[in-house]
């Protein structure tokens, strides 16, 4: 790798609407826009995607779109190891958004000139397969139906919305959910910073007898003793998500107040700096859980490897390909409550129209 010159770098902008809105206590965005990223080199090419959420803890996409246009010319010429390990050097940065995108191409693109898949070039202990959650939006939105439809196609968990209702109201919702949840099947909860510690405190406590597998980020505030003392009255993992990306490069995980982690690659700055903060947590016996940012096909296929090289038991929030009414190239698949990669060079993700940039509704 170290007489390989990056040669190109391309940045194609792309629109893609939803399925239907996404919705949380965060705001609601009804498309996803950002671009693909491909990195040349030697007859080869890498791909990133740059999709900016503020609300998930990325920069604004204007920021992104000149971070992204520095990378294009800093990157001419460059050597392919100096760059890739420019990209991990010091603090996560201002623009994790960007910085992933970059990350994702250049380790996409090092992978298939060593001939090897990206979850191994990343761990040789990588799995081939990830269990994942489904992603069923919205809890007053969900229906018997739709969890049904979730345990026939072998999944085992169930992300659903939490804070967009009063907290009677989806207790009661809840409640008749469980009542006819099929067998074997748990309710993953994200209250996406909802609620004051009073309210949590009720919530959690009403939840104890349900069949609740995990509750993400309960708390507006992350007040770390409040939540310490939520995770002790709660039977389930609480989890951090949006909170940490700001903490991550201080974070010591023997002192995290809740027994789970939610890791965005894309809100943390890229593979490699995700990669070794799930070790610092699975050292500390904290678990962690890789999940997508409702990303193109050309972000969910690179964070899947990253996932797979982590190798944590939990179902993953990777099922996300499905929210996209359009997409960049064909998702990995599902199967059996399980997402496969296959055994080929690179993070498996391909253009629908290499030629064309693979966008089906350029900007």
């Amino acid at each position: 790798m170290t007489l390989i010159v990056c040669e190109r770098l391309d940045l194609l902008p792309y629109r893609l609407p939803l399925t239907r809105p996404w919705s949380s206590a965060r705001g609601v965005f009804r498309e996803r826009c950002g671009w693909l990223a491909i990195a040349e080199a030697n007859g080869m090419r890498g791909y990133g995607d740059c999709a900016p959420l503020p609300e998930a803890g990325t920069e604004q996409p204007d920021a992104a779109g000149r971070r992204l246009t520095q990378y294009r010319t800093a990157l001419l010429g460059a050597r392919l190891d100096e760059s890739l390990a420019a990209l991990t050097r010091g603090p996560r940065g201002p623009t994790p958004a960007a910085d992933f995108a970059l990350d994702c191409a250049l380790c996409d693109l090092a992978s298939r000139l060593a001939g090897t898949s990206l979850r191994r070039w990343l761990a040789a202990t990588a799995l081939d397969r990830v269990p994942v959650n489904g992603a069923l939006g919205r809890l007053m939105e969900t229906t018997t139906t739709d969890l049904s439809r979730a345990a026939l196609a072998g999944l085992r968990v169930v992300k659903i919305k939490l804070g967009m209702a009063t907290p009677e109201q989806e207790l009661g919702r809840l409640g008749e959910l469980a009542h006819t949840l099929p067998p074997g099947l748990r309710l993953r909860l994200d209250a996406n910073g909802a609620w004051d510690p009073g309210t949590a405190t009720r919530i959690i406590t009403a939840l104890r007898t349900l069949p609740i597998e995990s509750l993400e980020e309960p708390l507006r505030e992350p007040d770390w003793p409040v939540l310490q003392g939520l995770q002790a009255l709660a039977p389930f993992a609480l989890a951090l998500d949006e909170s940490l990306p700001a903490l991550a490069d201080t974070l010591n995980p023997a002192r995290l107040p809740v027994r789970r982690v939610i890791l965005k690659p894309a809100a943390l700055g890229g593979l490699r700096r995700t990669l070794t903060l799930a070790r610092r947590c699975q050292a500390a016996q904290i678990e962690v859980v890789i999940t997508s940012l409702v990303e193109s096909t050309a972000g969910l296929w690179p964070t899947a490897q990253l996932a797979a090289a982590v190798a944590s038991p939990l179902p993953q929030g990777l099922a996300t390909a499905d929210w996209l009414l359009e997409n960049l190239g064909p998702p990995p698949p599902i199967q059996d409550g399980h997402l496969r990669l296959p055994d080929t060079a690179g993070s498996g993700f391909a253009p629908y129209n290499p030629d064309a940039s693979g966008a089906p509704r350029p900007q």
